[in-house]
């Protein structure tokens, strides 16, 4: 049966490849995805946060439930492999992060299971839009999600290209950080380059303001803690010979926890606040919460690991992996309900599945559908931990 699966779950990704959709936007997706799992005799329930989708199966008279999770939606990133036989045939978006890979490996698990039907308690396979943008998970549970279709514990995985095919990694606690946005603007007086006592420079404010930020992780933050302040852009309004009167900069944070988040936040905003009006500047802060970080709860990582070594051995499979700077939608699951999100091995060194995350010419590794499919369904047959 596995080599029959292989060929299925190497079809269905190929096909969703070649069909991205970005988020909210997953229409044909979801008519896929839900045609699959109707297919498999499953419970389909549509329409959930928008395009989202959830699928039951109930086997025997056990009381739990979980849910295994999967993200639909692709990138507006132009595929740069035209040698790909099944290359998007969408022109601007590709599916560059591997959520073809994802949908794929639930959906194998889904037919693993209900062929064999060897758990006992009820799956619901949750396929969610928009995680690329952190709002698909929060439009689920504010279309009620869980009331509908309570479950004891979720569990999700990305795949890691760097990271050794079909092996697996994770950890108890923060394993993914929260991204926080900002954007500050700094209004100046602009003038003449050769006369720039005339006006109020906010490239020079703007300055010591990027430059300042990065004193605060090293100088306000208890070292024992992670964060990050990034600025990614910095716009003025100016000319070759015009001082601006207008700067914008803008960037992100990471972090893991809420007093983090909250100290990140009042700190940035009084140095750029103080920093303007020591110049005579005025400036405008604002902060917004993106992704919750993404931590697991201790309980489920021991199920999630003993499903991987029962899978791929236990040499490949790392309980304690260092947490990483990227965000994850699934964090917000994860307020919401216990649960465990683990990586899956895409590929290292320069073979295949090794192409970096977010790239044009990334793809999702084949290899590893199979492996991916029977530890989602490994999950399902293992005894879960009182909640």
């Amino acid at each position: 049966m596995e080599n029959t699966l292989q060929g299925q779950l190497k079809r269905w990704r190929q096909y969703l490849h070649q069909h991205p959709e970005t988020g909210f936007e997953e229409v044909h997706t979801s008519d896929y995805v839900a045609n699959v799992l109707t297919t498999l005799g499953l419970d389909v329930h549509r329409g959930i946060g928008g395009t989202g989708l959830v699928a039951n199966l109930t086997v025997g008279d056990g009381r739990r439930a979980i849910g295994l999770r999967a993200d639909m939606d692709a990138l507006n990133i132009s595929e740069q492999a035209p040698e790909r036989e099944h290359v998007s045939r969408t022109a601007g978006k590709m599916h560059a992060c591997g959520h073809d890979g994802h949908m794929s490996m639930i959906l194998g698990a889904a037919r693993l299971l209900a062929e064999r039907r060897d758990f006992n308690g009820t799956v619901r396979f949750i396929f969610q839009p928009a995680e690329e943008h952190g709002r698909g998970a929060k439009a689920m549970m504010a279309d009620g999600l869980f009331e509908r279709f309570p479950i004891d514990a979720i569990f999700g995985a990305h795949n890691m290209p760097g990271m050794r095919a079909g092996t697996f990694s994770t950890r108890a606690g923060g394993i993914m950080a929260s991204e926080d946005n900002f954007v500050i603007q700094i209004k100046g007086r602009g003038t003449h380059a050769a006369r720039p006592h005339m006006g109020v420079d906010p490239i020079v404010i703007a300055s010591q303001i990027v430059m300042a930020l990065q004193t605060i992780v090293s100088r306000s933050l208890d070292p024992s803690l992670q964060a990050v302040i990034s600025c990614t852009e910095f716009i003025t309004d100016g000319l070759r010979n015009v001082i601006p009167s207008n700067v914008v900069i803008r960037g992100d944070t990471r972090s893991y926890s809420r007093e983090v988040q909250a100290l990140l936040e009042t700190r940035m905003r009084e140095v750029c606040e103080g920093i303007c009006r020591t110049h005579g500047a005025d400036c405008l802060f604002d902060y917004t919460h993106e992704f919750a970080p993404t931590v697991n709860s201790e309980e489920f990582v021991g199920v999630a690991v003993r499903a991987a070594r029962n899978v791929a051995g236990n040499d490949a499979v790392d309980d304690n992996v260092q947490p990483m700077m990227i965000s994850e939608d699934f964090g917000a699951f994860l307020q919401a309900v216990p649960g465990n999100f683990i990586f899956i091995g895409n590929g290292d060194g320069t073979g295949r599945g090794a192409t970096p995350l977010h790239n044009a010419t990334y793809d999702f590794n084949d290899d590893i559908l199979l492996t991916g499919a029977r530890y989602f369904a490994e999950i399902a047959r293992l005894e879960m931990p009182a909640t």
